[in-house]
């Protein structure tokens, strides 16, 4: 019979923020985050950076994880690690000391696909949150990705539809930078699309068959838009930068929302759970709850901290596998790209 207090330790290092996390079953006593400054200046991650960062803060960022969450790490039950995807200099610290402190302990450890973790997120146990029934459909919107997921159990998803170019993330990044503003873009476009017309401009939606999506066609358009205008007026971006993001956000979202009724058509799941960093954008939340009215969904929006890299994510996939008892040994590997 198992322990009906599981205690995992969760470690997530897959591209810059060096986090970590303790559960009890299913509920967060500590989710702790320590971001990297240091690209700012870049203008984007640096990956030999990263790992090296990673390398400074993963002692004391678990420390702190362990201490707020008031557990002895002799009280664990299992360690939870990011195998991938990600960067993977990034990967490996994270890894490497999962490994280490398991065999130490002589505890489980487990491994955790990243884009698992941010569909399951919704998991956690979070007073004023629901938890999805399956079948549902998960929208998984980050830097590096934008699925659409048939979401059958824990570990019975598929695919049914994906960017065939850049993702999401990219798209609000690339239009920050073309624009001119500060890495990262993306939350500041949002900041500003807040005080802008979202009509002001049109940009052309990308034409892609079924639920695939494509977002290079719309960074090119919105280059060559702001070249144009910059012709004519040389202070266009400053005179105009809440109605540009707010058109440019708008187009981004009715692109996913085209995407997301078609899914919902062909499966007739009407449950819609969104997750990854893009799903903190206030205007791809405000329409989603715009659309369990208008469409009749049930719409699944996890609480802000959930929603950026961090360890809870990853302890609530860690848990449901010590359900299981699916355990990996030491010679399990860390990869930059993973098997959905």
């Amino acid at each position: 019979m198992l322990n009906p207090e599981v205690f995992i330790l969760a470690i997530e290092s897959s591209c810059d923020d060096t986090a970590a996390a303790v559960l009890c079953n299913d509920k967060v006593l500590s989710n702790v985050v320590a971001n990297q400054l240091i690209h700012t200046q870049y203008g984007g991650v640096v990956p030999e950076l990263a790992s090296r960062a990673h390398q400074q803060n993963i002692v004391p960022v678990i420390d702190a994880a362990l201490k707020k969450a008031n557990i002895r790490k002799e009280q664990l039950s299992a360690i939870a690690f990011t195998q991938g995807p990600g960067l993977m200099g990034s990967l490996l610290v994270g890894s490497s000391f999962a490994k280490s402190m398991a065999l130490a302990l002589g505890i489980p450890l487990i491994a955790v696909n990243h884009m698992h973790a941010h569909i399951l997120a919704h998991f956690i146990d979070e007073e004023g949150y629901d938890k999805p029934e399956f079948p549902f459909l998960a929208l998984t919107i980050s830097g590096g990705h934008t699925q659409i997921v048939k979401v059958n159990h824990f570990f019975n998803m598929e695919i049914i539809g994906e960017t065939t170019d850049d993702a999401v993330g990219e798209a609000f990044d690339k239009s920050a930078k073309i624009l001119g503003l500060p890495y990262p873009g993306g939350p500041l476009v949002d900041k500003y699309a807040q005080l802008g017309n979202p009509k002001a401009y049109a940009f052309t939606k990308p034409k892609v068959p079924g639920l695939d999506f494509s977002f290079s066609g719309l960074k090119t358009a919105i280059l060559y838009f702001i070249q144009k205008e910059k012709q004519k007026n040389p202070n266009f971006i400053d005179e105009n930068t809440n109605n540009i993001c707010a058109s440019i956000q708008h187009t981004i979202i009715q692109i996913l929302m085209d995407k997301l009724k078609l899914a919902v058509k062909e499966t007739g799941i009407t449950q819609i759970a969104i997750g990854g960093g893009v799903s903190a954008n206030s205007g791809i939340r405000n329409t989603l709850k715009e659309a369990e009215k208008k469409y009749g969904w049930k719409t699944f929006i996890p609480k802000f901290e959930y929603t950026t890299d961090n360890a809870a994510m990853i302890g609530i996939v860690g848990y449901q596998k010590f359900l299981s008892q699916h355990f990996e040994n030491a010679s399990v590997v860390s990869k930059a790209r993973i098997q959905f």
